[in-house]
């Protein structure tokens, strides 16, 4: 059974909050609410982008209308302006086409929203071929609820012990535990190491490159 390699989206392969804080900011510049910085956003994201409006708004407003208009006004914003601070991190491009050419299944769970996570892994991995793009979807509960990778999984054909999960966040961790997969933390996103320690990362990495040897000392191969 082929191994397969599961990639959170922000944070993991890629740096987005700049995007996300602009974003989320020109909501709230519409609505002549305060400005949020850096690190506020990389406190409030990981949980979908509603989560993500909910937290930016002061509380007397956030009622489930206010958040739906104001979630509105930020997709909007966001899905023209989503690539222009976003990148890559140092190493991800060399280790997800290491992965591809050696024959992995490579796939990306987000709970980002479906749009946005097809356009941004078409924009920064244009040459490589995932199993699976799943971002938040109707019907389909967030991450850490298991939904998302049982998913993936049974797209593949692979079963948990041949696949492992690949996050910056406490979130993700919790997914692949609850999926009864592994799981791989990792230093460079928007979480700390002390969160990742907390919900029993199997692993934690401070480069891409560690990966591949993690990979085969877990036993997922590219069979």
């Amino acid at each position: 059974m082929k191994g397969l390699v599961i990639f959170d989206l922000d944070g993991t392969l890629l740096n987005t909050i700049g995007d996300l804080a602009e974003s989320c900011n020109a909501m709230l510049r519409m609505r002549g609410l305060g400005e949020y910085g850096y690190d506020d956003y990389c406190h409030f994201v990981g949980n979908g982008i509603t989560r993500l409006v909910e937290r930016a708004l002061p509380e007397h407003l956030r009622t489930p209308e206010y958040i739906a208009e104001a979630r509105r006004d930020f997709v909007a914003y966001y899905i023209d302006h989503i690539d222009l601070h976003t990148r890559p991190y140092d190493g991800i491009e060399e280790l997800v086409g290491r992965l591809a050419s050696e024959g992995y299944s490579l796939a990306v769970a987000s709970n980002k929203f479906q749009q946005g996570t097809e356009k941004l892994v078409r924009e920064f991995f244009p040459d490589i071929r995932f199993s699976a793009v799943y971002g938040n979807r109707d019907g389909v509960p967030l991450k850490p609820d298991a939904a998302l990778l049982q998913l993936i999984m049974g797209q593949c054909g692979s079963a948990p012990q041949q696949c492992c999960m690949i996050g910056d966040s406490g979130i993700d961790i919790q997914t692949a535990r609850n999926a009864g997969t592994h799981s791989i933390g990792v230093t460079w996103g928007f979480r700390s190491r002390e969160e990742l320690e907390e919900n029993g990362a199997e692993c934690i990495v401070d480069t891409p490159s560690e990966i591949p040897d993690i990979l085969r000392r877990y036993g997922i191969l590219p069979r």
